[in-house]
């Protein structure tokens, strides 16, 4: 690698050549301030608070995506830079929705950290006239509103990294807006909820439907029976809502803190992971060994169900009739559970905590009634549920840990890591091979199936067949293995795929983190390990030897695959247009 030496701040510094300015400074430890700016995915230089000085040029130039050269002189804090970012910054006010406290992003907001840390006293400096400003509430899972968007485009690049691109600038000059094509509303384009542009949003332009009154209007309502379960990746990722360490497992306090806002149980959504993969595993043998369709597509992630529906309508057969672990988890507690605690199933709301704003769509759909009445009730993002913490008073870091209820608070360690990419695929491999094979495995650690990358394969062989797997993860990366399965050029017999990348612990549920963060930390590697970690203390690893799921086949559901699972665990699947 060519390096070359620059100065920073007169500090000298030899860095890779042809690296941005942004990346030169990160490595001297100075922070140039951004806002439109997103690591390989947003990287255009709009904002322009990222202007620095290069000695020599004859203006400003933008730190994000100006590369340094042999003997570059570049000053980042000088009168001129900082009146520059200032001004940048009260230009952006005049035409944005000032309304900050009732803000959903107000405390986490970029701009208006940034606006405190450059001294923007006079808000109003540049008011005059204003477009006229979009709110689009038609999606179930989330609401636009342009009056806080700030032209950044980083929701725009980041549906076009989902390889959707729903979203773009419309019209041009003062007028220009983000928006659907045509100016439809959300919910007559071909979103898939994934909210990907919500986590990279750095003002309160986009946000998610929230759900809190409604689920506290359940828990203060006494002939209501409000349940509770929260998905794997929630335990590490919570506690950055309340400024703990990236990684950190908050499960014990996450449940303490659950039960001190009043829902009357406290459930994991692991043991619906355990359920799905038992229900899963045994409809990949029948597929192998019968001649089904193959290969079969994991159906844990409801983004990337709603993409498979508007973009491969053909393909559905591929996908796994399995419900998610999220709908598995209500569709027990209103059936089996509600029949051994003798409640109704229609004074029951079940609560999911998800990582996903997809959830809140998938919760609408047909053919998930097990009982006669919803699976689930309400999914809430795991900021939902931070806020509803916060709200009540709750000093999270204060609370001791607490467990579970049973009974469907057991669980195992191959359902912890249904939160990384790969989790579902290792899970699964960890019973469907034990099954095939009639042996137990040596080993449980399926690595070849971990890791960030977008694109994993691998392959097994056993009892003399060779079982080729991929894992995949983002719903590019997902189009690129959808378009070899449909060509013919992939002879996979199984493929996991979540629409996040990354998977659940990079959802678009998950706390915000700004782009200083994103762009120099590995959010999903960290947040991967602690599953990683909690699956290796767990003292079962394998979904099949969960007791409660057992229990659960044995009192009510028969055998995997039974007539009886397939109505009360199964679904089914709709083409979807494009447009409406």
């Amino acid at each position: 690698m060519e390096m070359v030496n620059i100065k920073i701040n007169n500090m000298p510094l030899s860095v890779p050549k042809g690296i941005s300015i942004l990346e030169a400074a990160r490595t001297a430890g100075i922070e140039i301030p951004t806002l439109c700016y997103l690591k390989k995915i947003n990287e255009i230089g709009a904002c322009r608070i990222c202007m620095v000085e290069v000695k020599g040029a004859r203006s400003l130039v933008t730190a994000c995506v100006y590369p340094v050269n042999e003997g570059m002189e570049i000053f980042t804090n000088t009168e001129r830079v900082r009146k520059s970012r200032k001004t940048t910054l009260e230009l952006i006010l005049s035409t944005h929705d000032r309304k900050c406290l009732s803000c959903i992003r107000s405390g986490t907001c970029e701009l208006q950290q940034l606006c405190k840390e450059f001294g923007v006293d006079d808000e109003g400096r540049f008011d005059g006239a204003n477009p006229v400003h979009e709110y689009d509430d038609s999606a179930i899972h989330m609401i636009r509103d342009n009056g806080k968007c700030i032209l950044c485009r980083r929701c725009v690049a980041a549906c076009q990294a989902q390889h959707i691109s729903v979203i773009g600038a419309n019209a041009r000059g003062f007028d220009t807006h983000i928006g659907s094509a045509f100016e439809k509303p959300l919910d007559s384009v071909a979103c898939v909820s994934c909210g990907q542009c919500i986590v990279n949003c750095p003002t309160g332009a986009i946000y998610e439907k929230d759900d809190t009154a409604k689920v506290l209007e359940a828990i203060n309502d006494p002939e209501k029976f409000v349940v509770v379960h929260t998905a794997p990746s929630i335990r590490v990722t919570l506690g950055e809502c309340f400024g703990m360490h990236i990684g950190t497992n908050v499960q014990g306090k996450m449940v303490a803190a659950l039960r001190r806002l009043g829902f009357d149980k406290v459930f994991d959504t692991d043991f619906g992971a355990d359920l799905t993969i038992v229900e899963e595993a045994n409809e990949f043998l029948g597929r192998v060994q019968n001649g089904g369709v193959l290969p079969m597509i994991t159906s844990c992630s409801p983004g990337w169900i709603k993409y498979c529906e508007h973009y491969y309508p053909d393909m559905l057969d591929h996908l796994s009739s399995c419900k998610s672990p999220q709908q598995m988890s209500g569709a027990i507690i209103k059936t089996w559970y509600a029949e051994k605690m003798g409640i109704d199933p229609k004074d029951i709301v079940v609560v999911g905590i998800m990582p996903c704003t997809a959830k809140k769509f998938e919760t609408k759909r047909e053919n998930q009634s097990a009982s006669g009445y919803p699976d689930v009730d309400y999914s809430l993002t795991t900021r939902e549920l931070g806020r509803m913490i916060e709200s009540a008073g709750i000093y999270f870091k204060h609370l001791p840990d607490e467990e579970f209820d049973n009974p469907l608070g057991d669980s195992t360690g191959a359902a912890v890591i249904f939160g990384a990419t790969g989790g579902v695929m290792e899970a699964a491999l960890r019973t469907a091979v034990e099954k095939l094979s009639g042996e137990e495995l040596k080993s449980l650690d399926f690595t070849e199936v971990r890791g960030t990358e977008g694109i994993k394969e691998a392959s097994y062989t056993v009892n003399g067949m060779e079982i080729k797997v991929c894992v995949v993860s983002g719903l590019a990366n997902a189009n690129t293995i959808m378009e070899k399965v449909k060509n013919g050029a992939a002879d996979y017999h199984f493929i996991e795929i979540m629409g996040c990348p990354g998977g659940c612990v990079n959802g678009g549920g998950q706390p915000i983190q700004h782009a200083v963060v994103r762009n120099f930390v590995d959010l999903r590697a960290r947040r991967a390990a602690a599953l990683y970690e909690a699956d290796r203390d767990m003292p079962l690893r394998k979904s099949h030897e969960s007791e409660a799921v057992k229990r659960l086949y044995a009192e009510f559901l028969g055998e995997p695959g039974s007539h009886k699972a397939h109505e009360v665990l199964h679904t089914s699947y709709v083409a979807r247009p494009k447009y409406k």
